[in-house]
């Protein structure tokens, strides 16, 4: 029997079966976090770690979780979250080299979890030099086309903020792309 959310939240209810429901959880929403993740963060392994973070973070908050929204709009949530918290972390501990560093899409080509090709690869260039936030409401609204409303639950933001936000990043996309020909 295949458990949908009515259910997940009935299980999450009782002490017996918390663990039962949030192994469910895991099983069903692992796949679309991760590549939520993915496009903030752009590595395989990097994603993989805010993915595991972000279902410790759910465990250790389950409680706290009322059905007030759904499981997964909770969980995106949190895994964004978790995804700009490491950009941040990263960007504060590291130091390099520019000249010695390869391009994102030299990276994400090299990359065998990747399956996008060559103009995948710039986009998501393009799209990580985006500030945080910017880059965010555009992976959410591009690639996973969510509706503003969603987003909006998701980032705790209003929708003409994030479709100010949208717009910005669209343009400065195409600024890239105009730079770079």
């Amino acid at each position: 029997m295949a458990l949908n959310e009515d259910i997940i939240y009935k299980m999450l209810a009782s002490d017996s079966t918390k663990r039962k429901a949030f192994n469910a959880i895991v099983k069903l929403y692992s796949e679309r976090l991760y590549w939520k993740i993915r496009y903030i963060v752009l590595s395989h392994e990097d994603a993989n770690d805010v993915l595991q973070n972000t279902f410790l973070k759910a465990w250790n908050n389950i409680d706290t979780f009322h059905n007030k929204s759904k499981i997964f709009t909770w969980l995106c949530s949190i895994a964004i979250n978790e995804a700009l918290d490491y950009l941040r972390k990263n960007r504060n501990n590291t130091t390099v080299d520019i000249a010695e560093t390869p391009s994102v899409s030299k990276n994400l080509l090299a990359d065998e979890y990747f399956d996008g090709d060559e103009a995948h690869a710039l986009l998501l260039e393009a799209v990580s030099k985006l500030p945080d936030v910017q880059r965010t409401v555009f992976n959410l609204k591009y690639f996973d086309n969510m509706k503003y409303s969603e987003i909006s639950e998701i980032l705790n933001t209003s929708e003409g903020a994030l479709k100010a936000s949208y717009h910005i990043a669209v343009k400065k996309i195409s600024d890239y792309f105009h730079l770079h020909e």
